[in-house]
C-alpha cells in the first residue's frame, strides 16, 4: 500500500511536466526522421538490393519506431541524477530511520515517470507511425507480443538498476556525470539504439550478446520483427533475466557498501 501511494505521488508530480514530456516526444521525431530517411535513401541504391544485413526496408523502419517506444517505456531519464542529489545533499538519511526501502522508492516512481511520459508521448509517436504505416510490421502472433511484452519490462528494471547503481558512486565521489555519460554512450551504441546491432560483424555481435547493454533496448524490439524466435528467443530471455538479476544483486551490494561509509561519515 505505502508504494501504491509512492506512486499515485509520483505520478501526480510528474504530470507537472506533461507538457515538457509531449514537446520532448515530438521534437524525439526530428532525428527519428532523419536516421529513416537515411536508410530509405541507402534501400533505394543500387548496392543495397532487398536487404540489409537481412533486413527489408520495412523491417528497418520498423525496427527504429519500436526502438522508440521500448525507449519510451524503459528509458532512464533524470532518476539517476536525483538518486545522486539525495545522496549529496543528505536527504538519502530520512529512509534510513522509516520503514520503506528506498530501491523499491526509486522503482515505483521510475514507473510513475515512465507512465506520464509515453501518456504524453502516445500521440505524437501514433501519428509518426500512422504516416510510416506502409513499413510498420505487425507483431506475428500473441505468443510474440507476449514475449515482447516480457522482454521490454525485463529491460527497464535492467536500466533502472544499472543506472541505480551508478548512481550511488555518490556515496564516493563528489560527481557522478562522468559515469553516468560513459554509461550513456555504451548503451546508446552497444544496446541498439543508433542501428541494429547485428548489422555488424558476427564475432562482434557474439560479444556482445554476453553483455548487458543488447538486453536494454535491442532484444526486445528483435524479439517484436520477429529475429528471436525458438531456442534463441528462450536464451535471450534467460540471459536478460540473468542480467536483471545480476544488476539487482549489484545494486543492493553498492546500496550496502554505500550506507555503511554514509552513516560513518554522517555520524
Amino acid at each position: 500500500m505505502k508504494y501504491w501511494n509512492v506512486l499515485n505521488i509520483g505520478i501526480q508530480n510528474t504530470l507537472v511536466y506533461r507538457v515538457n514530456f509531449l514537446v520532448r516526444a515530438c521534437f524525439g521525431l526530428i532525428p527519428l526522421s532523419a536516421t529513416l530517411f537515411l536508410w530509405e535513401a541507402i534501400y533505394r541504391s543500387k548496392e543495397a538490393g532487398g536487404a540489409v544485413s537481412g533486413y527489408l526496408l520495412s523491417q528497418m523502419v520498423s525496427y527504429y519506431l519500436i526502438v522508440t517506444i521500448v525507449d519510451g517505456l524503459t528509458a532512464v531519464t533524470e532518476d539517476d541524477w536525483q538518486i545522486a542529489a539525495d545522496i549529496k545533499d543528505g536527504n538519502i538519511s530520512q529512509f534510513l530511520i522509516k520503514p520503506i526501502d528506498y530501491m523499491a522508492y526509486r522503482l515505483t516512481l521510475f514507473f510513475g515517470g515512465r507512465l506520464v511520459y509515453m501518456i504524453a508521448a502516445l500521440g505524437p509517436i501514433a501519428i509518426f507511425i500512422y504516416i510510416k504505416r506502409a513499413h510498420f510490421v505487425l507483431p506475428e502472433d500473441l505468443m510474440t507480443v507476449a514475449a515482447f511484452g516480457l522482454s521490454t519490462v525485463m529491460a527497464g528494471l535492467l536500466q533502472f538498476f544499472i543506472s541505480y547503481t551508478m548512481a550511488l558512486l555518490a556515496f564516493w565521489v563528489a560527481e557522478v556525470s562522468t559515469f553516468i555519460f560513459i554509461l550513456f554512450a555504451f548503451e546508446y551504441i552497444a544496446g541498439g539504439h543508433l542501428f541494429p546491432i547485428d548489422i555488424l560483424p558476427s564475432s562482434v555481435v557474439t560479444v556482445l550478446k554476453f553483455s548487458p547493454f543488447p538486453y536494454e533496448l535491442f532484444f526486445p524490439v528483435s524479439v517484436y520483427l520477429g529475429r528471436a524466435k525458438g531456442p534463441e528467443l528462450a536464451m535471450g530471455l534467460a540471459m536478460q533475466a540473468a542480467w536483471v538479476g545480476i544488476a539487482y544483486l549489484a545494486a543492493g551490494f553498492v546500496w550496502r557498501r554505500g550506507i555503511r561509509r554514509y552513516t560513518a561519515s554522517g555520524g
